[in-house]
């Protein structure tokens, strides 16, 4: 291993020893706490709405503002710590995690918890790309490295399952500000003891910084996935599209300043490694089905069964058990020679079969939701922990920072567009069949239905039916575009394994 203050990586094929090992655990924790901030916040609004009294706009900016810096900085974050180095740069990002945490816990307006939840954004930017890079400069044996990647996506995949069932938790027993207190351990510990563990490694000719990339970067990716984070729930409506649309423009001129410009923020030839550019579109099509997915099931817990928030949560916690064991069969299966190929086209097939056990579901199918869920997430697992091992095994470890943002960005990506289409796959299938003398707020959502149905006898099983309808068809359209995931993986996986 090298001194920590080194700015060179492991000697590849280097087996890494306890000193790695225990990084990793160290690293784990600031992830699993970025990942557990998307959701933490569910059962805690209604104590923050009542103390700190937002405004409707105020409230969605409170929710949705960690989500948007992080996903717009993803990129310009990755490509610092290629250049500054990515343990200065996590430890930066740690401090400043930290010390939002302590503003938006005692926030006492909505102005100053909002504020504080973009500062929490920025400081995920720089964690998230930052582990990711970390542990491959730590473990440059492939059989380690993938073990490590595996641990790595487990517990990004837990912590957001983890985080509303915390937040809920705490609420009952503290005051509101817990559910962002709770950070402080971890990033006190990483801040103690990562620059004792943690090797600093920077690409050693970064060239100069491209600052322009960094506000066309942030214009195409925030439209992008505002617009389509909101169409689920309002629909295609004309400023959606719009966003989106001038999203995916900036985008292109992001992409032409890459490819032209001398010193790009996000180097071209990162998509000339072997198996690079397929692992980015492979990220991004998993976290489309599994976030997809995540529309529907909440909303079945508690509104087609009847669970409370914080008993849904608790029932949601149960599909990601499997996950644990699935990312490590994967890795095994593929040191002991099963091409990756394979594997990871297997990954989307069992994925795809979640999906079509979810759309057997009826409006009494706890347990079926459950396996459907589990089945569904364990694939996932087993598609991204390959993906991002061969993704950062083929990128230069130079660059392991903006691989690992792109990877992420991906994943942004992806998931929102997985809740755009299948969750509008839903909502028509909800609204077509609901009863069109039903008030006009039953035909907007299965919440609004729910609302009124005490002043129209029946509506509420004819909600819960057309919601659940409207699962059945997004879930049959998740299962075709994950089986078509598999045929790309198998058509291009066999190149690069």
């Amino acid at each position: 291993m090298t001194n920590p203050t080194s700015t060179t990586t492991t000697p590849a094929g280097t087996l890494a020893g306890r000193r790695e090992w225990t990084a990793l655990g160290v690293l784990m924790l600031p992830l699993l706490l970025v990942s557990m901030d998307v959701s933490v916040l569910y059962f805690a609004i209604p104590a923050i709405s009542a103390d700190l009294e937002p405004s409707g706009t105020q409230q969605l900016w409170i929710f949705d503002i960690y989500g948007f810096v992080l996903a717009g900085l993803l990129m310009t974050m990755g490509s610092l710590g290629d250049r500054v180095g990515r343990r200065r740069l996590l430890l930066i990002g740690a401090a400043a995690f930290g010390t939002a945490s302590v503003v938006a816990a005692y926030a006492d307006s909505a102005g100053t918890l909002i504020a504080a939840r973009a500062v929490l954004g920025i400081g995920g930017a720089t964690l998230m790309p930052s582990t990711m890079a970390l542990v491959r400069t730590m473990f440059t044996d492939p059989g380690q490295r993938a073990k490590a990647i595996g641990l790595w996506s487990g517990v990004m995949t837990a912590g957001v399952a983890l985080g509303s069932v915390m937040s809920g938790v705490l609420v009952q027993y503290f005051w509101w500000g817990s559910v962002f207190l709770v950070n402080l351990p971890a990033m006190a510990l990483l801040l103690l003891l990562g620059p004792f563990l943690l090797p600093e490694s920077r690409d050693p000719e970064p060239g100069r910084f491209d600052w322009p990339s960094v506000p066309l970067s942030m214009a195409a990716v925030l439209p992008v996935v505002y617009g389509l984070k909101e169409i689920p729930s309002e629909g295609w409506h004309v400023r959606y599209v719009v966003s989106v649309t001038v999203g995916l423009l900036f985008a292109a001129v992001f992409v032409h300043r890459q490819r032209t410009t001398a010193h790009p923020m996000i180097d071209p030839v990162l998509f000339r490694g072997r198996g690079f550019a397929p692992s980015v579109v492979l990220n991004l099509l998993a976290t489309f089905g599994m976030m997809g997915s995540a529309f529907f099931t909440t909303q079945y817990l508690q509104s087609v069964l009847g669970k409370s928030a914080l008993e849904a949560a608790l029932w949601a916690l149960l599909p990601s058990v499997p996950i644990g064991m699935t990312a490590p069969l994967a890795t095994a299966l593929v040191q002991k020679g099963t091409n990756r190929a394979y594997v990871v086209t297997a990954g989307f097939v069992i994925a795809a079969v979640g999906y079509a056990l979810l759309s057997l579901a009826g409006t009494d199918s706890l347990w079926l939701v459950l396996v459907a869920c589990g089945v569904l997430a364990s694939g996932i697992v087993m598609v991204v922990s390959l993906i991002t091992d061969l993704a950062l095994g083929s990128a230069p470890a130079e660059r392991a920072g903006s691989a690992a943002s792109l990877m992420e960005t991906a994943a942004e990506f992806g998931g929102a567009l997985g809740m755009a289409i299948l969750g509008s796959i839903g909502t028509a299938v909800y609204r077509h069949e609901i009863p069109a003398s039903a008030p006009d707020a039953a035909h907007e959502t299965l919440g609004g239905a729910l609302a009124v149905a005490d002043r129209v006898p029946g509506l509420a099983t004819a909600a819960r039916e057309a919601f659940t309808n409207g699962m059945q068809g997004a879930a049959i359209a998740g299962a075709v575009l994950l089986a078509g995931a598999a045929a790309v993986a198998a058509t291009y996986g066999r190149r690069t394994s």
